[in-house]
């Protein structure tokens, strides 16, 4: 079984492209929505929130879990892999969404200037400065944080005018630098793609996280087959969240295609 872990909502945006790609695996998604936004939070809380998710879903039976959040791919991923993993689990990995970016980002561009948009954290983490900078020194990195859109988001306000204006105030500063490729570094930030790629216009790049984080997991999981296995039956869907199930439900629905049914947990 895989485990996909978010924030909140945001990481639908990349188990509906892992899904699709990988239909044949059994699949717990997590949203920690009572706890979201994670991007204005200190590393040492990032780190204890996710770690507590990571438990969760291990415990639940997975083998494998997907940081779906930069904001935790930033802050506790390295930690979690190195220091807790193999110690609490061996046996056991979590993979985060950083490098599959950053590696076909830094593939695309050709004018070697790449956009990040991401949380505050993310940001100022520069993760993905260093992520790209390992796979080439000549690449300018330019970013934005954006600490309104996750709120907004998961308010269900990704459509009304005051988010597009918001939306349009980021964009300004990063074009002004004539970037080529831009990031999506917050996996929230999906549910905006079509408006961001309007807005960033045709000649520049808005990477699909969701697609990238597919492709990558499913080259992974050819290479670490022991991580995954298909479902002998009908493949499990299993929706969690910290917060109202109802509407964590009626989110989903909205950007899956169908309806759901979430379950509330706590995590500790």
């Amino acid at each position: 079984m895989i485990g996909i872990f978010d924030s909140g909502l945001g990481g639908l945006t990349i188990f509906k492209s892992i899904e699709k790609k990988l239909p044949q695996f059994d699949y717990i998604y997590l949203g920690d929505n009572a706890r979201a936004p994670y991007g204005n939070r200190s590393q040492e809380v990032i780190y204890e929130y996710t770690r507590q998710a990571v438990d969760y879903l291990f415990e639940a039976g997975c083998d494998l879990v997907i940081l779906a959040c930069n904001t935790a791919s930033s802050d506790a991923l390295h930690k979690l892999q190195q220091s807790y993993l193999p110690k609490k689990y061996p046996g056991k990995n979590i993979l985060g969404v950083i490098r599959p970016l950053a590696e076909v980002a830094s593939k695309l561009t050709k004018n070697k200037v790449i956009a990040v948009m991401g949380t505050r954290g993310t940001v100022e983490s520069n993760s993905y400065i260093r992520e790209l900078k390992t796979q080439s020194l000549k690449i300018k990195v330019i970013q934005q944080a954006c600490p309104l859109l996750v709120p907004l988001i998961e308010e269900n306000w990704e459509k009304t005018p005051e988010t597009k204006m918001i939306l349009k105030k980021y964009i300004r500063p990063l074009k002004s630098h004539f970037p080529d490729t831009v990031i999506l570094g917050c996996t929230h930030y999906g549910w905006l793609q079509k408006d961001m790629q309007k807005y960033f216009g045709k000649n520049i790049k808005v990477l699909d996280s969701g697609k990238i984080v597919a492709d990558k997991l499913s080259e992974y999981l050819n290479k670490h087959p022991e991580y995954a296995h298909a479902s002998k039956s009908q493949a499990k869907r299993i929706f969690l969240t910290t917060d109202d199930q109802k509407r964590f439900a009626i989110a989903a629905q909205k950007y899956l295609g169908r309806k759901i049914k979430a379950e509330k947990i706590s995590l500790q």
